[in-house]
């Protein structure tokens, strides 16, 4: 059922980690099947939201070949949420902190970042479409307050859903991508995944999600 938006929360401009501005849709690229060279702004949802296009190449990682390094394949390439998967692996509960958001056509857009409770350290930098039309409203609710992380409302709101990455990629981070993704990793490789959520419903949201350096 939908619940119209009287009873929601305002959107605020951005959480605890301030920012810049974004733009609109598209369905999920496959960029490693795409024809010309891979870009970051080709990633959906994250290009849909950056402020500028950054300069970057983008390379592919075929899921059964093997070839992302540990500890980013264990942490990437799999059919589970990342918010538990990181959670597990940095042993502490994660944050959402939001660089920018904004809602149009039943959909809320966010850029994000997944922040360690007790470390304060980034843990995840990403971009996030969520269909607002498949969430009661008790979950729509903790979706647009912007508390947490996805990942934790769907399984606090004990939702069924099925994870499945659509592509596997890696970048060298530059001065432009640490500051349009809120990360300091310049000169360092990040590895990252685009991901899709549905239910038998549809569609509940598509992610970029990518790891700053992670030790072993």
């Amino acid at each position: 059922m939908t619940v119209q938006s009287p009873s929601d929360p305002r959107l605020p401009d951005s959480g605890a980690c301030p920012m810049h501005s974004p733009a609109d849709s598209s369905p999920v690229l496959d960029a490693s099947s795409s024809g010309g060279p891979a870009t970051l702004d080709g990633l959906y949802p994250l290009g849909e939201l950056l402020a500028q296009r950054p300069d970057v190449s983008v390379r592919h990682f075929d899921r059964d070949r093997g070839d992302m390094p540990e500890p980013y394949r264990s942490l990437l390439v799999h059919d589970q949420d990342m918010t538990s998967t990181l959670e597990k692996h940095h042993r502490e509960p994660l944050e959402l902190c939001r660089v920018e958001s904004r809602r149009s056509a039943g959909a809320l857009w966010r850029q994000v970042l997944l922040v360690g409770r007790y470390s304060g350290e980034i843990r995840e930098a990403g971009a996030i479409r969520i269909d607002l039309r498949h969430f009661d409203a008790a979950a729509r609710w903790e979706v647009l307050e912007g508390q947490k992380p996805l990942g934790a409302i769907l399984a606090d709101h004990r939702i069924t859903y099925v994870s499945r990455p659509r592509a596997f990629f890696a970048f060298d981070a530059t001065r432009q991508t640490d500051r349009l993704l809120g990360l300091s990793a310049r000169g360092q490789t990040l590895y990252g995944r685009q991901n899709r959520l549905s239910t038998s419903a549809g569609v509940l949201a598509d992610v970029v999600e990518i790891l700053p350096p992670v030790e072993r």
